[in-house]
């Protein structure tokens, strides 16, 4: 597996705290972001080792220079239907309550830095488990991004279940 991005693990503080940074991703046709602080590394898919009576989205785990980490479909943790890997498939490795997990996405589309005039909060009209793991839509020039609150999309069971 080769590494396509390597982010810092701290804040850029100096940038001020008006101002934040997300990667952003595809799954399906919508976009989505989560701050560029939770996410460890991206890489190329590869080799995942089924993990038995676990829930469909944990696909396994992989060896990532010698630390396993279990890896989470988000199509199949969003209800979305599965999809064969394509050439633009990525795992983002991310810190989940000091855990680490890597979740599979469509696609990485790029480093985004967004200020907080440019976040709406979450409409009222969005109900049940989204609304829990939606931080807001980032409003960009021609299209809306949905910002993710990652800690909030996995359970402790979850990470309990991969890595057990």
């Amino acid at each position: 597996m080769a590494t396509t991005l390597e982010t810092p693990n701290k804040t850029h503080q100096a940038e001020g705290a008006s101002t934040m940074q997300l990667v952003s991703f595809r799954l399906a046709q919508e976009e989505y972001g989560i701050e560029i602080t939770k996410v460890q590394k991206i890489i190329l898919m590869g080799e995942i080792t089924r993990v038995p009576q676990t829930p469909p989205y944990i696909k396994g785990l992989i060896n990532l220079r010698s630390t396993v980490i279990p890896i989470v479909d988000l199509r199949l943790r969003f209800g979305l239907p599965p999809q064969d890997p394509t050439d633009d498939t990525r795992i983002m490795v991310v810190n989940v309550g000091g855990k680490t997990i890597g979740i599979i996405v469509d696609a990485v589309s790029e480093l985004l830095r967004v200020s907080q005039d440019q976040i709406a909060p979450p409409p009222a009209t969005v109900s049940g488990l989204g609304r829990d793991y939606l931080t807001g839509l980032v409003k960009l020039e021609n299209r809306l991004l949905i910002l993710l609150h990652i800690e909030r999309l996995f359970s402790e069971e979850d990470v309990a279940a991969a890595l057990a």
